[in-house]
């Protein structure tokens, strides 16, 4: 049978491309290898959401008193948080499966390797391999763990984000390696649930190094709050996981100084490493750079009707970007007028608490850049909503161009700031400018009135302040 599309892999990117094909007109198959929806809905931001909840429901009932609530004898059942997050996945995964019945795509389950041809072929779980016949194929296998040459994940001792999803038993002693998203809300999750935990991160800025400078800070002073030990700009040395225990070699790059940590399980939470290995990229001429598929604007690869979004290619590795760039391929490839994907303008949000959102530029990249700044900070201990929701740590903090308005970027840190960002993506995507920000009434009271009032911060407007 052939197909005008195949797309190898169910992820974020992989299975809206197969419904933006058949919206399209297109007759189109889809192959998974485990189970619909990828890492993401079924290992990653769904799953570590639901996880997240949980401890933020138990960090509520905890500190009940501060909202005129008593409760007696309340305990995280670590088992029963993990069955919840598992039940949420199950049910998501379900969720696609039905999409992939209404929209009439056709799954095919095994393992998917290019062919000859433009073929693909998948070998299923009996060993059985069958050709499939495709004009277009996209390839959307996404990524995994990254390992580190001295710290190889072997699943007991020394663990990826998977595995840290369906331990066992509540660590007493947990060590994360890295301090990006993953790491640190894993790190938010443990502790908060009574795990001892220590972060390593090689970059000195803070936790989350890549964000805003002001957001790493902040992040990090609340962390340490918390009781989360930081050790930024220290490296991991080498790992002990012989003994009963597990011990940690740390040196901190500035002073050379060396010290040992002893924990039960280490997480190795420094990055994603693309699944393009046995898919049949070098026998076929695929270009790659460091196991990166290299694609055009609109994710052509160099071999014609071969195209690559997600993980598996150069960018940030974000469920969303995957969503864009693969709805954006299947757009170019029937033929409609598309324009690039602005990757400035791609929101990053990092779900421990408080979380964090950030778009553009940070300041740092916008003085690089050559702009002359107009910045406005809002913190939330002066917001009346922030207040009353008992949320009143972190900020709202603008980046304007001085000399044309232009809205540069945002960086976030605070309760459920999440689902504040995308009012500046919005904003960023239509060239607004911070006086038309000012003028945009917001609701009161509200936490999106921060990035008003940041706003009006900038330009000497600033009410509450």
């Amino acid at each position: 049978m052939k197909y005008d599309l195949i797309v190898i892999g169910s992820g974020p990117g992989g299975y809206p491309a197969a419904i933006r094909g058949t919206q399209l007109g297109m007759k189109v198959a889809i192959v998974e290898r485990e189970s619909l929806g990828g890492i993401c809905l079924n290992w990653g931001c769904i799953p570590t959401k639901a996880l997240l909840k949980s401890a933020q429901v138990f960090e509520y009932i905890q500190h009940a008193e501060d909202y005129g609530i008593k409760v007696k004898g309340a305990d995280a059942d670590f088992k029963g948080i993990i069955k919840r997050s598992r039940g949420v996945a199950d049910g998501m995964s379900k969720g696609i499966s039905f999409l992939m019945k209404k929209n009439k795509i056709t799954v095919i389950n095994g393992e998917g390797k290019l062919g000859r041809g433009k073929t693909v072929e998948v070998t299923d779980k009996d060993g059985k391999t069958t050709k499939y016949d495709a004009n277009n194929i996209i390839i959307a296998t996404g990524g995994r763990a990254k390992q580190l040459p001295n710290l190889p994940i072997d699943g007991e001792k020394i663990i990826g984000y998977r595995k840290a999803m369906t331990l066992e038993k509540l660590p007493k002693k947990m060590v994360v390696v890295g301090a990006g998203a993953i790491g640190v809300e894993f790190a938010y999750f443990y502790n908060a649930l009574g795990t001892e935990v220590t972060v390593v991160e090689y970059m000195d800025q803070g936790l989350v190094p890549r964000e805003d400078k002001d957001v790493s800070k902040e992040l990090t002073k609340i962390f340490k709050k918390a009781g989360v030990n930081v050790m930024v700009n220290t490296s991991v040395e080498s790992a002990d996981t012989k003994g009963k225990v597990c011990k940690v070699k740390v040196k901190n790059r500035k002073t050379n100084k060396e010290e040992t940590i002893e924990c039960d399980v280490i997480l190795s939470a420094t990055g994603v490493t693309p699944n393009t290995e046995n898919i049949g990229l070098e026998a076929l001429g695929i270009k790659t750079d460091r196991g990166l598929i290299q694609v055009d604007e609109f994710y052509k690869t160099n071999v014609a009707g071969i195209y690559a979004i997600g993980d598996v290619v150069p960018g940030a590795a974000l469920a969303h970007v995957a969503t864009a760039e693969g709805i954006l391929c299947v757009e170019k490839i029937a033929g409609h007028q598309v324009e690039p994907l602005d990757y400035n303008n791609i929101p990053g949000c990092t779900y421990c608490s408080p979380e964090i959102a950030s778009v553009g530029y940070t300041e740092a990249a916008a003085k690089e850049a050559g702009y002359e700044l107009k910045i406005g900070k809002f913190p939330f201990s002066a917001s009346g909503k922030a207040s009353a929701a008992g949320a009143k740590t972190g900020f709202v903090k603008v980046i304007f161009d001085a000399k044309y308005g232009e809205f540069l970027g945002a960086h976030m840190i605070g309760y459920n700031v999440t689902e504040m960002i995308a009012e500046v993506v919005a904003a960023r995507k239509l060239e607004t400018t911070g006086h038309e920000i000012i003028k945009s009434v917001h609701p009161h009271p509200t936490m999106s009135e921060a990035v008003m009032e940041a706003t009006a911060a900038a330009y000497g407007e600033v009410i509450h302040l």
